[in-house]
C-alpha cells in the first residue's frame, strides 16, 4: 500500500518538475523573440547610419571618356576636383574622339571628351547631344630629335602623308627614307589632319597608325627618321616640333602662335553630354571653366579660352 502511494507521489513530483522545466523554456523563449526583435532593429540602423554617412560624402561616380587629347587636361582636372570633393570619384579614360562622341551620345559616359568639332552625321545620329568647348589645342608636326627639320610647308606635310614625298632629301633632311606615323580612325586629331591638310587626300598605305598621341610621340621619339603629328600639349624635349612655313614666315607651334591665331592649325577642343548636363557633371565641367581650370589647360600645354 505504501508503496502505492509512494509511487504516485513520484509520479506527481515527476509532473511537477516537467511543469516547471516547460515554463521556464516558455519564458526563455519569450525573452529571445525579444531579443531577436532588437537585433533586426539594431541592423537597420546600422545600415541606416551607414547610408547617411555615404550620403554626407557623396559616394557618386563621373565618367568621362574618349579624345586622348583632351584626357591630359581631363585627368588633371579630375586630380584637383576630386581633392576638393572627396565623396565623388571621376573616372576618365580615352579611346579617340569617336569613342567620346559614341559614349556621350548614347549616355555610357556622363561627359564625352572630342578634340574636334561635331561632324554632321554625328550631330543627326545624335540630335540631343551637347558640345561645350573647354580650351583650344594646335596641332604639332613632329620629327625625332635627332633630325631637326628646320621648316615645312602645309602642302610638304600633304605630300608625305600621301605618299608623294618619301624621303628627307626632299625636304630638305638627309638622304633617309620617311617613317610616316599616325593616329587610327577613331581619332579626332587624325579627322582633322585629314580634312585641314590631306584636304581628305588618302594617306598613304605605309603609315603607322596609333591610337592615342602619347604612342605617336613615343613612336617618333624613338624612330629617328619618322614624322608625326601630335596635340600641342604632348610637345617635348624628347621630340623636334617642326616649325611651318607660312607665306615664307617660319611659326612654331605654341600657346602664344595659337593664342594670336598666327598658327594656322589649330582645333577647338570639347566635352559633350547627352543634353544639358546634370548632376556631378554640371560641377565638374564648371571647375574646368574657372579660373583654375582654365589655369591648369595652360599647365598641361593647351591654350586657355581666358585672356
Amino acid at each position: 500500500m505504501m508503496n502505492s502511494k509512494t509511487a504516485m507521489l513520484g509520479c506527481i513530483l515527476i509532473c511537477l518538475l516537467l511543469c516547471s522545466v516547460l515554463m521556464a523554456g516558455c519564458t526563455g523563449n519569450s525573452s529571445g523573440q525579444t531579443d531577436n526583435k532588437v537585433t533586426p532593429t539594431t541592423t537597420v540602423a546600422g545600415a541606416q547610419a551607414s547610408d547617411a554617412a555615404k550620403a554626407t560624402s557623396g559616394g557618386s561616380s563621373l565618367t568621362v571618356a574618349g579624345s586622348t587629347t583632351v584626357l591630359p587636361i581631363a585627368a588633371k582636372a579630375a586630380e584637383t576636383y576630386m581633392a576638393a570633393h572627396p565623396g565623388i570619384d571621376v573616372q576618365v579614360t580615352g579611346g579617340g574622339t569617336g569613342a567620346g562622341v559614341k559614349a556621350a551620345g548614347e549616355g555610357t559616359a556622363m561627359i564625352g571628351m572630342a578634340s574636334r568639332d561635331l561632324t554632321a552625321e554625328e550631330k543627326k545620329k545624335y540630335s540631343d547631344i551637347q558640345a561645350h568647348q573647354i580650351a583650344i589645342d594646335g596641332i604639332a608636326i613632329i620629327t625625332n630629335s635627332a633630325n631637326p627639320i628646320p621648316s615645312l610647308t602645309i602642302e610638304q606635310i600633304k605630300k608625305i602623308y600621301d605618299g608623294n614625298i618619301t624621303n628627307w632629301k626632299d625636304v630638305g633632311g638627309s638622304d633617309a627614307a620617311i617613317v610616316v606615323v599616325g593616329r587610327d580612325s577613331a581619332s579626332g586629331t587624325r579627322e582633322f589632319f585629314s580634312s585641314d591638310v590631306m584636304k581628305k587626300a588618302d594617306f598613304v598605305k605605309t603609315q603607322l597608325e596609333k591610337n592615342s598621341n602619347g604612342a605617336v610621340q613615343q613612336t617618333v621619339a624613338q624612330t629617328k627618321d619618322a614624322i608625326g603629328y601630335v596635340g600641342l600639349g604632348y610637345v617635348d624635349s624628347t621630340i623636334h616640333a617642326v616649325p611651318l612655313s607660312v607665306n615664307g614666315t617660319l611659326i612654331s607651334p605654341s600657346i602664344e602662335t595659337v593664342k594670336e591665331g598666327k598658327y594656322p592649325l589649330a582645333r577647338p577642343l570639347h566635352l559633350l553630354t547627352k543634353g544639358q548636363p546634370t548632376g556631378d557633371a554640371v560641377t565638374f565641367m564648371a571647375f574646368i571653366d574657372s579660373p583654375e581650370g582654365q589655369k591648369l589647360i595652360t599647365e598641361e600645354g593647351f591654350v586657355s579660352l581666358t585672356k
